[in-house]
């Protein structure tokens, strides 16, 4: 048998955190749609993506167990990592001291490259995913996942499940305090978009969404600069990649 990682106990609380992310760019022929899938899927190789994976352990105090890493044909890469609690940490909850880990958790990280065949939109979604055991929560990790990526729309899901004991034997359902996530997102970060929550605090479920607020075309242009376009059709990329950003802020195909 191979060797039992020693674990430690006894906060059993669950931490789960997805964080979706989407990039949408504009590529005016059928080929350099292609190339900009490409060239996404380059940039966000499962080796990047796993160093960027690495640091979140980091962050959240955990160290590697293993990794599981794969690139797709066509596109698309996916990396899994389970880890575990660097040591032992001290964890006061109402009043009394207990002994919290991390064990038996993971983060994941999938990719999904993709274009529209008839407004030459392409769309690169980030799927994230962190469970943490114990104290620690991933949402310190949110500026971080944030900046690490080319972010226009940016949905985020909380919930803390399970309950854990205190000393005398008493039920905990949450350890710490949350009214949203956006609590742990900079300010900075959040005057640059529009913000939805959904939350329902007796669930300790946690929902926002954000939708950037500014679209500069020059940054939405693939193998294009805006001075070679004309007025009329930058505005009307400027429109189809709104619509694109707000089909996907709302989940519905808007008309």
């Amino acid at each position: 048998m191979e060797k039992k990682l020693k674990l430690y106990g006894f906060n059993n609380l669950t931490k789960s955190l997805s964080f979706n992310i989407y990039d949408v760019c504009y590529a005016k022929s059928a080929v350099e749609q292609q190339e900009y899938i490409a060239y996404i899927d380059e940039e966000y190789n499962s080796e990047r993506l796993t160093g960027i994976l690495t640091s979140l352990t980091d962050m959240i105090g955990a160290q590697v167990l293993s990794i599981s890493k794969q690139d797709y044909d066509p596109e698309g890469a996916s990396v899994t990592i389970l880890i575990a609690e660097k040591a032992i940490n001290s964890l006061r909850m109402r009043g009394d001291a207990v002994v919290a880990h991390l064990d038996k958790s993971h983060v994941t990280v999938h990719t999904y490259p993709e274009y529209h065949p008839d407004t030459f939109i392409a769309t690169f979604r980030v799927d994230i995913d962190v469970a943490t055991c114990g104290e620690i929560t991933p949402l310190s990790t949110l500026d971080f996942l944030i900046d690490s990526f080319d972010s226009d729309i940016i949905t985020m899901d909380y919930r803390v499940r399970g309950f854990t004991r205190d000393v005398n034997g008493e039920k905990l359902f949450m350890d710490h305090e949350i009214n949203s996530i956006q609590d742990y997102i900079a300010n900075s970060t959040l005057e640059k978009y529009e913000k939805v929550d959904i939350n329902v605090k007796e669930a300790n479920l946690f929902h926002t969404k954000m939708l950037l607020k500014e679209l500069e075309l020059k940054n939405y242009l693939f193998n294009k600069k805006e001075e070679e376009l004309s007025i009329d059709k930058r505005n009307e990329i400027k429109d189809s990649l709104r619509k694109e950003m707000l089909d996907i802020y709302y989940g519905q195909n808007i008309k």
